[in-house]
């Protein structure tokens, strides 16, 4: 038995995504738009938080925890860590004269964007397996590949790639280091 198996189509989990959605949109609308640097690095929290969320929903929970340790937990931190420790933290970066032509691109990207997502056939896996369209073999490897994830990854960072795991570690930690020295400096 799969935990929340059947619980693609209540309403509550309708309720949830779009709440989700709409808090990570006014996040990225927030982030984008405030001039005050440490809210929009508070929003920025919100919005990677917002995407855990939705990871969660796509029952992708080893994800969604990575999400939060990585981005919440390492980037953000960091992030606001750099923002204290500039001297002008409340004035913001004026606008320029670049801005309509980012708006331009951005929209030509969600142009692009919606187009493959509405010019794509999207087969849904559920659907393919019980109509048969895969053989036995296959529906029996996509059954172990989503039941054994997380320690295929796990198994990955600890034994095949332990020292880029590490090396990312210490990468960060002569980050901070150099922070704190240029900090001591001033």
């Amino acid at each position: 038995m799969i935990l929340g198996a059947g619980t693609e189509d209540s309403m509550v989990i309708d309720v949830v995504f779009w709440t989700i959605s709409v808090s990570i949109i006014v996040a990225a609308l927030a982030v984008v738009h405030l001039k005050d640097l440490f809210r929009a690095a508070l929003f920025l929290v919100v919005a990677f938080l917002g995407a855990a969320g939705l990871f969660v929903l796509l029952r992708a929970e080893f994800i969604a925890v990575v999400q939060v340790l990585i981005y919440v937990g390492a980037i953000s931190v960091l992030i606001i860590f750099a923002i204290m420790t500039t001297r002008e933290v409340e004035q913001g970066n004026p606008f320029n004269r670049l801005r309509a032509p980012a708006m331009t691109l951005a929209g030509l990207f969600l142009a692009g964007v919606l187009f493959v997502v509405f010019a794509t056939e999207w087969n849904i896996l559920d659907v393919a397996i019980a109509n048969g369209t895969f053989s036995a073999d296959t529906t029996q490897m996509i059954g172990e590949t989503f039941t054994t994830t997380v320690p295929r990854i796990a198994a990955l960072l600890i034994r095949d790639y332990v020292l880029a795991f590490e090396v990312a570690s210490v990468v960060l930690l002569a980050a901070i280091i150099g922070a704190l020295t240029l900090m001591r400096d001033r």
